[in-house]
């Protein structure tokens, strides 16, 4: 190992968060030889979504067993695997991350728990020298505030993990209303939930009384599990929303060579159509009258799991082609959402949207001027940017962070026949852009090698494409030879066509992606994605196998990552021989 090398691998790393990628890309850093790692959360326990003080007994999450695991540890099948599809649970994702941090990273690397981080900035001895990332921070327990050196940052918070309130159901809109009810973000219901169940009282008949009701104003799945939850425990519940998710259901599991292989990932166009397959499908006028043909069948089949009446507003659902806004509530369980509105336990009152809260103090006011009294108003309005708050804005515009003016048109240069006449793009769409290459490295900053993003790559199966990023991150860090741009103008044009291929691919999620600086939305097409990171680093991609028929439908298995560390490192050793 060269003496610059070793420098590099001694400098101190800042990993901001502690949650999946967070981890991921500590152990991984740890097992290329670097030795000074530090990672900053502000909760009290590893895990991030899924740390001990945010989930609860009865959640499921959208992934199946295998989809959230790293390729050095295993993980045992959650509870009624045989009967949900090895549906995982918030539990099971807890004691996961639990076991991966004592099995891995406790003792190896420096976690500083319940540490909020107050603001990144770079700094330069001098105008040629090295850059140095100081953070400041806050020790939540005493308050002091102090400041830290780093070398490098990864930030591993989500590219959205911030509440999002709107100003007519805030604090100060509460308060100006006079509701004497609970009032809290989705966010917060783990810790919420004894006394809710404390204030609100169980339903004693169909109905119950009007005030003893929790109602939860959203519909996307955070909504749907609050829903559940408080069901399931016996409470009345009312969801208000305009338009829901789309979901996928089915009465049986799905067999693991359809959902666990890349079968559906090839129903989805990539920005680079790289096999025969994928051009028929998305490029021929019989191929894009496969994929939705597909697409609608799967949508029919969810529909009729559940047997969602034709007039429902769950028909008003964001569609499951152009959107990567989906429930995946895989087979049909009797405790689950959809179970539970077919069986009257949650009502609902939709299309609508509130207002705010009502003038008399008793709950909330809806687009049509009716009141729903309340004890409980549990917000699932979403989340935004965890990242606008914490960077000053020189820093954002030295490294090339925030949106911009777009310098490229927004037009549609792939013109596949499976996106024909799909959601025109936004008007708003043309007045910003990001550039954030491959979504883990601001363009701008791409040739410095001292940040990365880990955790914003929106994708059907977390462990796999995490457990990549990491290893990108790493090579990316140590100065290794990689299939990426050489000089920014390059990486610019190349991040902002990204960006563009985002908005033309998924016109819909315009409004979602408003507050996200992250320009992968490979939620489908994950596999693709992966593949194009591995190819940045030299090594095989499509490491699933199969023959020219036998692999769409391959499993794709964490496990086929567990020697990419040393495949790196022969690559490495090999090109500073030459």
């Amino acid at each position: 190992m060269s003496t610059s090398s070793r420098g590099v691998l001694d400098q101190p790393v800042c990993i901001i968060g502690a949650g999946v990628a967070g981890l991921i890309n500590a152990h991984v850093l740890l097992q290329d030889g670097f030795t000074n790692v530090t990672l900053l959360t502000r909760d009290a326990s590893v895990g991030g979504v899924w740390a001990r003080e945010r989930v609860y007994p009865g959640l499921y999450i959208n992934n199946v067993h295998g989809e959230y695991r790293f390729s050095c540890l295993e993980m045992p099948p959650p509870e009624r695997s045989d009967a949900t599809g090895g549906r995982l649970t918030g539990i099971a994702m807890r004691d996961y991350v639990e076991k991966f941090y004592e099995t891995h990273l406790k003792g190896k690397a420096h976690f500083s728990f319940q540490t909020e981080v107050l603001g990144i900035e770079r700094r330069r001895a001098s105008p040629a020298g090295p850059s140095i990332w100081s953070v400041r921070i806050k020790d939540l327990p005493s308050g002091q505030v102090r400041e830290e050196n780093f070398a490098r940052i990864i930030l591993a918070t989500g590219g959205c993990s911030n509440p999002q309130v709107p100003p007519y159901l805030s604090e100060a809109a509460v308060s100006g209303a006079g509701y004497q009810g609970l009032v809290f973000h989705t966010s917060q219901f783990s810790t919420k939930l004894d006394e809710v169940l404390e204030l609100v009282k169980p339903r004693v008949n169909a109905n119950g009384p009007e005030d003893e009701r929790v109602v939860v104003i959203g519909g996307g799945k955070s909504a749907q599990d609050v829903c559940a939850k408080l069901a399931n425990e016996g409470r009345r519940v009312t969801i208000v929303f305009d338009r829901t998710d789309v979901f996928l259901a089915s009465p049986d599991p799905i067999p693991d060579f359809a959902r666990k292989s890349r079968f559906l990932s090839i129903l989805h166009p990539h920005r680079v159509l790289k096999t025969r397959l994928e051009r028929f499908l998305h490029t021929t006028w019989l191929g894009g009258k496969v994929v939705h043909a597909v697409m609608d069948l799967l949508s029919a089949t969810s529909y009729k799991a559940y047997n969602i009446p034709l007039d429902s507003p769950f028909r008003r659902a964001h569609s499951l082609f152009w959107s990567v806004r989906l429930s995946d509530d895989g087979a049909v369980r009797s405790d689950s959402f959809y179970s539970l509105i077919g069986a009257g336990a949650i009502d609902v009152v939709a299309p609508h949207r509130v207002k705010g809260y009502s003038t008399d103090g008793s709950g909330v006011t809806l687009d049509d001027g009716t009141t729903l009294s309340a004890k409980v108003v549990v917000l699932a309005t979403g989340y935004q940017s965890s990242w606008t708050d914490i960077f000053t804005k020189e820093t954002v515009e030295e490294i090339g962070f925030g949106k911009h003016a777009p310098t490229l048109p927004i037009e549609d240069n792939w013109r596949y026949s499976s996106m024909k006449d799909g959601p025109k793009p936004h008007p708003d769409s043309r007045q910003w852009t990001t550039t954030i290459y491959r979504g883990i490295v601001p363009a701008k900053n791409l040739l410095h090698r001292d940040f990365a993003i880990a955790g914003a790559l929106f994708t059907a199966n977390p462990g796999y494409t995490n457990e990549v990023v990491a290893h990108w991150i790493s090579s990316y860090f140590q100065n290794d030879r990689m299939n990426i741009p050489k000089t920014t103008e390059e990486v610019l044009v190349e991040a902002e066509k990204e960006s563009v291929w985002m908005k033309i691919r998924f016109p819909d999620m315009l409004s979602w992606v408003n507050d996200s600086y992250s320009t992968s939305l490979d939620f489908w097409t994950w596999p693709q994605a992966a593949d194009e990171l591995l190819e940045d680093m030299g090594v095989s991609p499509q490491r699933s196998g199969g023959g020219w028929f036998t692999w769409p439908f391959k499993i794709v298995d964490t496990k086929e990552l567990s020697t990419l560390g040393e495949e790196r490192r022969a690559l490495r050793s090999a090109h500073r021989r030459k």
